[in-house]
């Protein structure tokens, strides 16, 4: 257990190191703990650990630990996974921030089923920058279409922007991945001001997409350990 503190204070350390390098400010970036297929007891441990920003990518999932942590003031769901319409409403009724926006049919089911009582939830459009079939995501084509739409559903806020570039690449093809997230998102903020986060970057390759202005870093592994995929 001691363990995940000690594991978050390292990852605190490394990206406080980077944007060290970088002159950036280190409160400009969000450390995003990704949970999935860990126990409720690991979370409570970061939690302990002063850590409160944690990411699922199953629906179920997330709001059966969401249910169970409510003791846990201040704690943040982000839902990170690719998203089915028969699952929106687990998401709406739990998370804070979706990551993973990539249809209007899936925005439009969330503002519907977000409990009125709570505050808009925040959405970032998942971009397929790597053109990767088999990867979710839009074109990067379509995203201020996508956003216009998502803009004006009462119950949502768009804050920026999401993607997983293609793992195992080159640098340089990792680095024109993320290069191209970067100016999407400028171009994103030409006309959505407040949309300014960029969600990139993972245990591989993060301190290379907070060169490129990840405002957001998802780690798992470097935090809670090797996954048992057994459990999905």
């Amino acid at each position: 257990m001691n363990n995940i503190a000690e594991q978050l204070s390292l990852a605190y350390h490394k990206i406080d190191e980077n944007c060290q390098l970088l002159s950036r400010q280190t409160d400009t970036v969000q450390l995003i703990a990704v949970s999935k297929t860990k126990p409720l007891a690991d979370i409570r441990c970061a939690f302990a650990a002063g850590h409160r920003h944690f990411a699922e990518n199953y629906p179920q999932e997330l709001a059966e630990k969401a249910r169970d942590a409510t003791d846990l003031a201040g704690l943040i769901w982000h839902f990170i996974g690719p998203l089915q319409s028969n699952k929106t409403k687990l998401v709406a009724e739990h998370a804070h921030w979706v990551h993973s926006i990539d249809r209007i049919k899936i925005a439009q089911r969330l503002s519907e089923q977000r409990p009125e009582q709570m505050p808009a939830l925040n959405v970032l459009i998942q971009i397929n920058i790597s053109d990767e079939g088999s990867k979710s995501g839009i074109a990067p084509a379509t995203m201020l279409q996508l956003a216009e739409q998502i803009a004006a559903l009462p119950q949502l806020c768009l804050k920026g922007l999401m993607a997983i570039p293609a793992p195992g690449k080159p640098e340089i093809e990792q680095q024109q991945a993320f290069a191209a997230m970067q100016a999407l998102s400028a171009s994103l903020q030409q006309h959505y001001p407040s949309a300014t986060e960029l969600s990139m970057g993972m245990s591989d390759d993060w301190p290379l997409a907070l060169r490129y202005g990840a405002t957001m870093i998802r780690l798992g592994t470097a935090i809670f350990g090797a996954r048992d995929y057994k459990k999905e």
